[in-house]
């Protein structure tokens, strides 16, 4: 069975391709602006706003599934129209879909949100995420809706290029001491992902670390494994600025974890020195 990851080119995209390769899983990928060097992928130029190269895309790699990983930020016609007409796609030809989703579908206005909680997004980013995640779950019941949190790596991450950039003072900025989230390795998201794909599981999963920390936490626990000086990563707090979003956005994922074998690390045991 091939296996369509559609946003193969970005960083979780990419690490998803890179497991499927290496395994020797029947991998196809797509990109937007240039292909990855994955061994065993074959890559597929694609602009999810256009209906029409979809449709030669599943036509060229014929995929008994669908990862939708892909990342068009605030774009509406990228995140949201995209991944609806993604959906209405693989729901027309019976592709099994596994959708990415993210914890910006909700406001943080709840200690915690279980995979039951309905989407309460304050963002334009999280509108659009939420709005695909409706599509996904009315046109393709037996798919997969899959929302993380922030997603970490060796060293590649945004937040991990952040806090070396602050450190270094290369970067401007502050890192928020009230603004919490739940990080997850991207390996073991990706393997995750990998795992419900290959599985008949359907419904909403939380893939998050089971471990809560603020942005400031998370920029000191990276600056100490990679030894840099933690102590030139400034502190601030982001209900003083305009920024919209929710503050503390806790993925409560016991129940998703309890139907997984692949293990999600909390931020602590990962980024440990």
């Amino acid at each position: 069975m091939t296996v369509l990851i559609v946003g193969g080119s970005g960083y979780l995209g990419a690490e998803l391709a890179r497991q499927g390769g290496a395994v020797g899983r029947d991998t196809a990928a797509t990109f937007h602006t240039r292909p990855r060097e994955t061994p065993g992928v074959s890559w597929h130029r694609l602009d999810l706003r256009d209906p029409g190269r979809l449709e030669e895309v599943l036509d060229e790699t014929d995929p008994g599934a669908v990862i939708n990983a892909s990342s068009g930020d605030a774009d509406w016609a990228v995140t949201a129209e995209g991944g609806m007409r993604l959906a209405r796609a693989a729901a027309r030809r019976g592709i099994r879909l596994v959708h990415v989703s993210t914890d910006a579908v909700f406001s943080g206005g709840r200690d915690a949100y279980d995979e039951t909680c309905l989407p309460d997004p304050l963002t334009p980013y999280g509108a659009a995420k939420a709005t695909a995640e409706t599509a996904v779950r009315l046109l393709c019941p037996d798919a997969v809706v899959a929302r993380t949190s922030l997603i970490l790596g060796d060293g590649r991450s945004e937040h991990e290029r952040l806090v070396h950039g602050l450190a270094a003072g290369t970067r401007r900025g502050v890192l928020f001491t009230d603004d919490v989230r739940c990080p997850v390795h991207v390996r073991d998201l990706a393997s995750a992902l990998w795992e419900l794909t290959r599985s008949d599981r359907a419904g909403v999963f939380h893939l998050a670390g089971p471990q809560a920390v603020s942005r400031h936490e998370l920029g000191t626990l990276i600056a100490r494994r990679d030894g840099l000086d933690a102590s030139r990563l400034a502190a601030g707090r982001r209900a003083d600025t305009r920024l919209p979003g929710g503050l503390r956005i806790v993925l409560d994922g016991r129940a998703s974890r309890r139907r997984l074998a692949t293990r999600l690390r909390g931020v602590g045991e990962f980024l440990s020195p």
